[in-house]
This record gives C-alpha cells, structure tokens and sequence, in this order.
C-alpha cells in the first residue's frame, strides 16, 4: 500500500538547493508547465500588464522568465523555499524592464509578511509540496485585490506513478476535481486543465538521474544499498518498459482563477 509521507521542507530545500545549476536544463516537463501557464494567464488579459505580481516557488526562473517575456510587470514579488535561488532570478531580470523586485526567502507556509493589494498570484509546479493548500488559497485571497488573478500548474495524482508502484512512496497528490473544490471557496474558476506526458529514457538508470538533477527525490532521507538499487533497476525494467528503453509518467494540472467578488 502506497505510504504518504509527510514532507520535510528542510530536506526538500537542500535537494533544489544542490539542483539550482541543473535544474533548467533538466526540467524539461516544469518548462513546458511554465510556458502553459504563461499562455493562460495572458488569455485572460485584454491587456497583458500587472503591477502587484507575487510569485510563489520562483525556484531558477522558469516561469518568472515565461511570464515576463509575455507580460508588463511594475513590481515582482519572487517567493522560493531557496534563498540561494535569488542570483538566478537576477539574471532573468537583466533581460526584462521591472520596475521593483522583491524577495520572499522561506516557506510561504510560514510567512505572515506577504505584499496585499496583488493583482496576480503564480506558481508553476510548487504547490504539490505545501502541506495545507485550503490556508494557501485563503491566504492568496486574503492578499489578492476583489478579481485578482491566482494561477498555478502542478502535478497530480498519476504523476511519477512508476516511481510510486516500486518504492510504495509518494506525495499526496490532489486530484484536478479536488482542486477545483478547494480553490473555489475562494476564487472563481476561470479555466482548468489537465494532462499526462509519458517521458522516454534510454534505461531506469537515466531515469534516477533525471530525478536527482531536478530535485523532485525531496522526499526521503534514506539513502540506497547496492541490492536496493540493482532491485530498484530490475524492477523498472520488468514493469515499465517501451521500445526506446522504460518511461516516466508526469500528470501535469493547470488553474486560472479570479478572486471572488464579495
């Protein structure tokens, strides 16, 4: 029976935090994400400009880089769990005219210092590691201005399915339907949507690989013997084979949503 586990932050940032040089060019299922929910966001503007935008898990800059080639922004408020995250964001800015950037190290769990009057809210594959997403879209709505924007991508519950079947572990993914529900106590939904990607990797090895260079492994501290590993890879290939080698399933979801009005 599938375990799920409780998230430990700290180890979730030390994994991303090891993975910041890697991460873009690794990431190629969160950069399509970003690139989609860029597109959605922009559909829904006549006008593609904000002046309040506060980003949520800002992580290297994928989505900050999407959204600003797209969009007219006066002030970024950029959130991420990594500190050591913000010379990445800085380097994106060189490219795009912001009037004000801010930085928001730490847990957005645990933040009580968060910009209010926002005209958007973002993140893209984040907030499957927020352990109360209920207080998270409460909290966005409390800080969002009455018809401000909230949009995110995330994964759900097919999302690294294999990984799951083997190692009997995995985070509490949310359902699309479930996410609806939550976030409609407090927003509006404008648009939603979802989709699985099957991934090709030449071998299980390749696979482990491409997880560790992405930081999503932020789960467990245990490290691996040699039988576990040899077992791991056995397994992979006997359950989870295609004709280029086994494959690796991802279950993005995307939410564009409006702050109701009262």
């Amino acid at each position: 029976m599938l375990q799920k586990i409780k998230i430990d932050k700290e180890l979730v940032r030390q994994r991303f935090c090891r993975t910041l040089r890697s991460y873009g060019g690794n990431a190629v299922v969160q950069k399509t994400m970003a690139v989609e929910l860029s597109e959605i966001i922009c559909r829904e503007k006549t006008v593609c400009a904000f002046d309040r935008v506060l980003e949520v898990g800002s992580g290297s800059g994928l989505l900050m880089a999407e959204l600003l080639s797209r969009c007219s922004v006066k002030s970024y408020y950029a959130n991420d769990l990594v500190e050591e995250s913000l010379p990445c964001l800085r380097k994106v800015l060189e490219r795009f005219p912001v009037e004000k950037f801010h930085f928001i190290a730490g847990d957005i769990e645990c933040r009580d210092d968060l910009p209010s009057a926002l005209d958007l809210v973002v993140s893209n594959a984040t907030l499957q590691w927020l352990d109360d997403l209920d207080d998270f879209f409460r909290t966005m709505s409390n800080h969002l201005s009455p018809g401000g924007i909230l949009a995110f991508s995330t994964f759900s519950t097919s999302n690294m399915q294999e990984i799951a079947t083997i190692e009997d572990v995995g985070l509490c993914y949310h359902s699309l339907n479930e996410l609806e529900i939550l976030a409609g106590r407090y927003f509006d939904l404008v648009f939603s949507g979802e989709e699985e990607q099957r991934i090709e990797f030449s071998s299980p090895d390749k696979i482990l690989h491409h997880i560790r260079q992405t930081g999503v492994n932020g789960l467990l501290r245990s490290s691996w013997t040699k039988s576990r590993y040899n077992s791991f890879i056995a397994e992979y290939r006997r359950l989870f084979s295609c004709e280029n080698g086994v494959y690796l399933t991802y279950h993005p979801v995307y939410c564009c949503l409006k702050k109701k009005l009262l």
